[in-house]
């Protein structure tokens, strides 16, 4: 797979979010709600934000919060999900994280940056994270959840390509050890159903890092 692999374009994921069904749950990541329950509010960026189900759960929590995703149809979805009440905490915009680049001085930070189930080839992977690592602010705060690669062993089905998948350990080496303390980094187990109806656990990585300098 390559960063021109149809998946990764906005195109592919409009068609998806044009069909008239949700995507996804609506709920908030049970992993995010976990680890940011934990912080005090302040500025969030949600980059992949999809339909907004995290950047809605921590707009209600009282999180000032911009959601990114590169899909138009995606954002147009989580506006319309959007409360009246919740207007003035939520920014729906349009960005490719891909073309993000690292300490870029110009590029707003905020207290904390959460990216869930994003998967490219590593080397595109280390790139765009360390981007996102890039806008937390110091003292700010990193939440990384993904597919486990264990879950490759299950019958759930998950794309056979390995080097799509990371480990918490993957991403805290790839971040810069004297700039970040890594407080939660583990494979969280889950239950779910496969398509043919089959109970199986799965492991979802989750990394939480704070940033010390």
């Amino acid at each position: 797979m390559t960063d021109t692999d149809p998946r990764y374009e906005a195109a592919f994921w409009d068609e998806r979010y044009h069909q008239p069904n949700p995507l996804w749950s609506g709920q908030p990541n049970p992993a995010l709600v976990e680890a940011a329950s934990a912080l005090e509010p302040g500025t969030a960026l949600d980059a992949g934000c999809g339909e907004g189900a995290d950047a809605l759960w921590l707009a209600q929590e009282g999180w000032q919060v911009t959601g990114t995703d590169f899909s138009a149809q995606a954002l147009t979805r989580a506006a319309s999900h959007t409360p009246a009440a919740l207007a003035n905490r939520l920014t729906w915009q349009q960005a490719d994280i891909r073309t993000w680049t690292a300490h870029d001085d110009g590029a707003p930070s905020y207290d904390l940056v959460t990216a869930s189930f994003l998967h490219f080839p590593s080397p595109l992977r280390r790139a765009v994270f360390a981007a996102l690592a890039s806008r937390v602010s110091r003292e700010g705060h990193l939440v990384i959840i993904g597919h486990h690669p264990s879950d490759l062993d299950t019958a759930m089905p998950r794309p056979p390509e390995p080097d799509i998948f990371y480990t918490a350990d993957d991403l805290i080496n790839d971040l810069p050890t004297h700039a970040w303390k890594a407080l939660n980094h583990t494979a969280r187990p889950r239950q779910a159903i496969t398509p043919d109806g089959q109970q199986v656990t799965i492991h979802d990585t989750v990394l939480t890092a704070q940033r010390t300098q």
